[in-house]
């Protein structure tokens, strides 16, 4: 199983935020995520780099 982690950049640093990210929805300005084990995250965020080589997903804050 291939999976993907959540990042957020903060003050020019990566955060991670969500682990095992199985679902990512993006409705307006916000990203609805739910991980493999059923935790739930909204971020106010925009998509800057999904990088399936480095397993991770990189927002930017609104």
């Amino acid at each position: 199983m291939c999976e993907v982690h959540a990042f957020i950049l903060k003050d020019g640093k990566e955060e991670k935020v969500m682990e095992s990210v199985d679902i990512v929805k993006l409705d307006g300005n916000e990203v609805n995520m739910v991980s493999i084990f059923g935790e739930q995250k909204t971020l106010k965020a925009r998509l800057k780099l999904y990088d399936n080589t480095k397993r991770k997903i990189l927002f930017e804050p609104l």
